[in-house]
């Protein structure tokens, strides 16, 4: 089955929680999930992206994770600052490969924006390119996001790497007259689809109050399949 590169026009836009909701909207289809977060930065043992996925579903999946740095900075600046190992690009896109299964999508959450380096020499952009994978791009929606979604699907596309769909990260619930148009002018602006917007505040949910309140359109992510 396919694997899906997720990544933000900034870091804090909810790629997380879309990640989840990604994984819950393609459990509705009848499909089995493998979220891998190749580097966490600034969070204890037993936190982190891939529990908080765990947490939203409520139901088992398979979560990976495959460097845990100690500060909250870009991976390859908490490495350097441990004094840990960097990933390597090729091993990471040979692991994920791995974990690869006929029936199963894998959902690869980068960290940051598209450009953020996983490593000195490589970011999750050039990890998309690497395995041949779209992207799912999670934008803010307020003033300012069109320039930054547009940025973000652009530079992909100028690297070789398609981008599947956009979400919009955390959507108010009484959005000002901004937002709205934003979230109207996404898709035009950038040439790909609006899977969805997620509620503000989604993270705290319950999975059974998360799961309806997270609908997304996945059918893009289903024809790959």
């Amino acid at each position: 089955m396919p694997i899906i590169v997720i990544t933000g026009t900034n870091t804090d836009v909810g790629k997380t929680i879309a990640t989840a909701a990604l994984a819950t909207n393609l459990h509705k289809h009848g499909k089995k999930v493998h979220v891998i977060k190749p580097a966490q930065t600034g969070e204890p043992d037993g936190h982190g992206d891939r529990y908080t996925v765990e947490k939203l579903l409520g139901e088992p999946i398979t979560t990976s994770e495959y460097a845990r740095y100690p500060e909250p900075l870009a991976p390859n600046l908490s490495a350097r600052r441990a004094g840990m190992p960097q990933l390597d690009l090729n091993d990471v896109a040979t692991r994920i490969r791995t974990a690869d299964s006929p029936d199963t999508f894998v959902l690869v959450e980068g960290a940051g924006g598209l450009l953020v380096r996983i490593a000195d020499d490589w970011t999750i952009c050039d990890l998309a390119h690497e395995l041949e994978a779209p992207l799912i791009v999670v934008t803010s929606t307020q003033l300012g996001s069109l320039n930054l979604a547009e940025l973000t699907v652009k530079t992909a596309e100028r690297k070789g790497v398609r981008t599947l769909g956009l979400i919009g990260g955390s959507l108010p619930q009484h959005p000002d007259l901004a937002t709205e148009l934003n979230v109207t002018e996404l898709p035009v602006v950038t040439g790909v689809p609006l899977l969805g917007c997620l509620p503000e505040g989604a993270g705290k949910l319950s999975p059974e109050e998360f799961a309806a309140a997270c609908p997304l359109e996945v059918t893009p992510l289903l024809d790959l399949g």
